[in-house]
């Protein structure tokens, strides 16, 4: 099972390392990981773009799902819904706890709750990863 270190390592040259994701925590049963809202992730209003919430509970998921592949198996998203509930001004550091609803022989369904510092929900995203042979 890989390391939050070697899956940080494993974002770093992709998007998620361009947003500034950093893994805290990673285990099969929970992913944690924050990102700072910096101005290019915003909006013309100041708060992170729904874009960028997407994107870094996208990532989140696939990492709890990745800490769940069975041998000789990769993962890509088939479907993510997200439930925009709060704003996160730029310059706060937002925090995504992901956790596994389903882990099936062919999906898997994680739930990512994104909170901005004073600990408020901002967005809710439920995403179903395909399993795939590598």
């Amino acid at each position: 099972m890989p390391t939050p270190e070697q899956l940080q390592q494993l974002i770093a040259p992709l998007f998620p390392g361009l947003m500034g994701v950093e893994i805290v925590e990673a285990t099969s049963e929970k992913i944690v990981a924050t990102m700072l809202v910096r101005p290019d992730l915003g909006t013309s209003g100041g708060v992170c773009h729904g874009g960028a919430y997407m994107a870094f509970a996208d990532t989140v998921g696939a990492l709890g799902t990745i800490m769940n592949l069975p041998p000789n198996t990769r993962t890509t998203t088939i479907e993510s819904k997200t439930n925009f509930l709060g704003p996160a001004a730029v310059g706060t550091r937002i925090t995504a706890e992901a956790t596994p609803l389903h882990r099936g022989k062919t999906t898997q369904v994680w739930q990512t709750s994104i909170r901005n510092e004073a600990g408020r929900l901002c967005a809710v995203v439920t995403q179903t990863q395909m399993l795939l042979p590598a």
